[in-house]
């Protein structure tokens, strides 16, 4: 049905709601995971009645997974049903089909009749003196029906069939996973005039689509991969995009959990559905940094081609470093002053990061440094032994020296013969040159490799 439906206004006459217990809610707690999920533990005081009952909880998550409901209560749950058939629109007229409604426009003028189809913003309806009556836009109309379908709801509820040893109040805990839930971090670095240090501060955003509310929440936030198993895709999407924003200072404490870290907002707060949240995760000023060139190529013989050097910027982060934190993945965008005003010079992705690692972020491309970069040479030598001669030319456009780390993937089963700068072994396949450029100069590296198969 089209969504211009949905601007109508429908009065509905007085609905008949099935009887639920009254419940109160006295606290929250959300647990926030990288992957789409969200563990919600919510405590509510519960007027149990003795032997077989009812329960109804409303206000649980719209994207609930039913069998991953665990509920601590003084009495036997002999069944469960979730009840997710929300009212709109689309839904109340698709079970009045055969059905008699009512039309009313602007005039206040009144068509009555049956319903036999709705399709989009056109209907059609069967008169009282049996003639057709089909309107191609309803816009202008607002639709009366005599009462809420049988099986449609105002919330997302969980239904208990309960048998309880005594009446009375319970505080009863019910914990759950939902879809609609994720968070991820994101940092912001100012490299400083000297492109030696940066300051560095991280945001955390918690995105809730899980279709409830949840007010003054313990929050919760797990960084690591946690396996799960792939869902069946049910057809939901999810929609909103307001974002909210919170002091930025430190708020959260971080500790070990399992084989992850979990990150404990210390105060409450509230994640309103379709709402994205955004809490300082910390800040750190006077960060060491260094930038580096580097190149990594490579052609078959006789192709020349000019090569982009990447710009690299690097850090520790450790305690003398003025970081040491478990850093969870998430983009990182770097800015530095062009003497007047803060400018975006690039971005990357890091990993889960844990203590005293290195960071390694690629944040664009040099103007002025051009690669040449040619295999010259190609020889079978023998049955099983051949021998490859690359060139690669760096060409520093700048007015400053520098040096380009040129890192070379070989393959297995080789040997350097001979090459113009020294080397350092990475690992198995992989070397690394060091190839030092003056300003507004060039330097040529070449080497011989042999391969035995």
């Amino acid at each position: 049905m089209n969504s211009k439906i949905f601007n109508l206004a429908l009065f509905l006459f007085p609905i008949l709601f099935l009887f639920a217990q009254e419940s109160n809610q006295k606290s929250v707690a959300i647990t926030v995971y990288n992957n789409n999920l969200g563990v919600v533990k919510d405590l509510r005081t519960l007027d149990i009645k003795s032997g077989l009952s009812t329960i109804k909880l409303t206000d649980v998550a719209q994207y609930i997974d039913p069998t991953s409901v665990h509920i601590g209560i003084d009495g036997e749950i002999l069944e469960q049903n979730f009840q997710y058939d929300l009212v709109s629109m689309e839904k109340i007229l698709t079970k009045y089909l055969d059905k008699s409604i009512q039309l009313v426009n602007s005039k206040g003028e009144l068509l009555e009749g049956i319903l036999l189809t709705a399709n989009g913003n056109q209907i059609v309806l069967k008169k009282n003196d049996g003639g057709l009556l089909m309107l191609s836009d309803i816009s202008e109309y607002q639709i009366s029906v005599n009462a809420l379908p049988e099986g449609l709801i105002t919330k997302p509820t969980l239904v208990w069939l309960l048998k309880a040893p005594k009446s009375g109040k319970q505080d009863v805990e019910v914990s759950y996973q939902t879809s609609g839930m994720n968070w991820h971090a994101e940092y912001v670095a100012v490299l400083n005039e000297n492109d030696n240090a940066l300051d560095l501060n991280s945001w955390i955003s918690v995105d809730n689509r899980s279709g409830a509310t949840f007010k003054n929440a313990k929050l919760k936030l797990i960084a690591g991969d946690v396996n799960l198993v792939k869902p069946q895709n049910n057809g939901r999407r999810y929609k909103g995009d307001i974002v909210m924003m919170e002091a930025m200072q430190p708020q959260f404490e971080e500790k070990e959990f399992f084989e992850y870290h979990i990150y404990n907002l210390q105060r409450p707060t509230t994640l309103s559905n379709n709402e994205t949240k955004q809490v300082s995760l910390f800040e750190a000023n006077n960060v060491k940094a260094n930038k580096k060139y580097y190149y990594k190529g490579g052609n078959y013989y006789g192709n020349n081609s000019n090569q982009k050097v990447a710009v690299i910027i690097e850090f520790e982060n450790s305690k003398s470093n003025n970081l040491n934190i478990p850093m969870p993945k998430g983009k990182v965008r770097v800015y530095k002053s062009d003497g007047d005003a803060l400018e975006f010079i690039g971005e990357d992705l890091i990993d889960h990061t844990p203590k005293n690692e290195k960071l390694r972020l690629k944040i664009g491309e040099a103007f002025d440094i051009v690669v040449n970069d040619v295999q010259t040479n190609n020889i079978k030598i023998a049955e099983r032994v051949s021998e490859q001669e690359y060139e690669i030319t760096i060409k520093n456009k700048k007015n400053e020296n520098i040096v380009v780390d040129v890192e070379r993937n070989l393959g297995a089963n080789w040997t350097i013969l001979n090459s113009s700068l020294d080397f350092e072994k990475i690992n198995s396949q992989n070397i690394l040159f060091k190839v030092p450029v003056k300003a507004e100069g060039e330097t040529v590296l070449k080497y011989k490799v042999r391969y035995s198969y």
